[in-house]
């Protein structure tokens, strides 16, 4: 069923200072969708700031060669200043980092945009569904219900959003539907190309050794349906790569042959470590959700306060039950 608009195009009318923000280690769902709904809200005339708790992967540079969105840092009091907020591409507090503490202190309405599963109480008028391939497709239908004009810069951060959550069309959640809206966009200005080249075709040589280092310790698990790799914060320095260059790495654990579940274990900066499930049937929201995370049926994440190898047993044997369950 499609959603219901009329609430968000209310908040939109009625307030004029807006705050958006989208999970922390954005993905380019995360970032083309905020930056696209910030044009429109701009082109409306409103007042709009954009921030996340955390660093922007460099590989998205492309995307807001203004730096319109700025890092949460300390408090963030320099935000307060707005009377309305909108979450994108999440509705969970542990995604939004730091974001969220001030989040908590601000009694203004708030709205999430969201298309995953795992969903809490934000205080926020909820505009989730789950069947949207990425959050850039209700940006898209949030922009139309606006009656707003799609411009060719909104239009093209909003292809690299459905193109990134979609494997570039090739996940599992890539419909005809997605191919028309993607026709759509490209019509409204979007560069398909320029994207591609801007994406896959300009990484560092840092995350290029990195992408080496994970693909050197590929492991094999559960007679070959599990297959993992980790990577430890001492990596990033050894190779000259970032954190951010971690994205996408985990594709390589699901590609290889007779694997079901992909798993990568990544060391945080400041403690813990960040486990992403990817699955080619296997409900990996379900596990994920078991330490603390969630996401989408075949792609979701957690992050589990413990070493590096403690957290690969614990996963490594919830996802061994889960398959052995799925077999009965």
């Amino acid at each position: 069923m499609p959603l219901d608009w009329t609430p968000f195009v209310d908040l939109v009318r009625h307030h004029h200072r807006f705050l958006l923000t989208t999970h922390v280690r954005p993905d380019g769902d995360g970032l083309g969708s905020m930056l696209a709904l910030a044009n429109t809200l701009q082109e409306q005339g409103k007042a709009v700031r954009l921030v996340v708790a955390s660093v922007v992967p460099p590989r998205y540079d492309f995307l807001d060669p203004t730096c319109r969105v700025q890092r949460l840092q300390g408090t963030g009091d320099e935000f307060r200043e707005c009377d309305a907020i909108v979450i994108l591409d999440t509705g969970t507090w542990n995604q939004l980092g730091d974001f969220g503490t001030l989040l908590r202190t601000l009694s203004v309405p708030r709205a999430v945009i969201d298309h995953h599963v795992t969903q809490d109480d934000l205080g926020a008028i909820r505009l989730v569904d789950t069947s949207a391939e990425a959050t850039g497709r209700l940006v898209f239908e949030a922009i139309e219900a606006m009656g707003s004009r799609l411009s060719p810069e909104s239009a093209h951060c909003l292809f690299v959003a459905v193109a990134m959550d979609t494997g570039w069309f090739r996940h599992a959640n890539t419909t005809a539907r997605t191919f028309e809206l993607a026709g759509r966009l490209i019509a409204a200005g979007a560069k398909p190309t320029t994207a591609y080249e801007s994406l896959f075709e300009q990484s560092s040589l840092g995350r290029l050794k990195l992408a080496a280092l994970v693909l050197e310790r590929l492991q094999l698990d559960h007679k070959g349906k599990i297959c993992h790799s980790a990577i430890y914060k001492s990596d990033y320095m050894a190779t000259g790569a970032v954190p951010q260059d971690s994205e996408d790495l985990i594709n390589y654990t699901r590609s290889v042959a007779g694997v079901e579940v992909g798993l990568f274990f990544m060391e945080q900066p400041d403690g813990g470590v960040k486990v992403s499930f990817r699955s080619r049937s296997l409900d990996v929201a379900r596990l994920a959700q078991q330490f603390g995370g969630g996401g989408h049926q075949l792609a979701s994440g957690a992050i589990l306060q413990m070493t590096l190898d403690e957290a690969r047993a614990r996963v490594l044997a919830a996802v061994s039950q889960a398959l052995e369950a799925d077999r009965r």
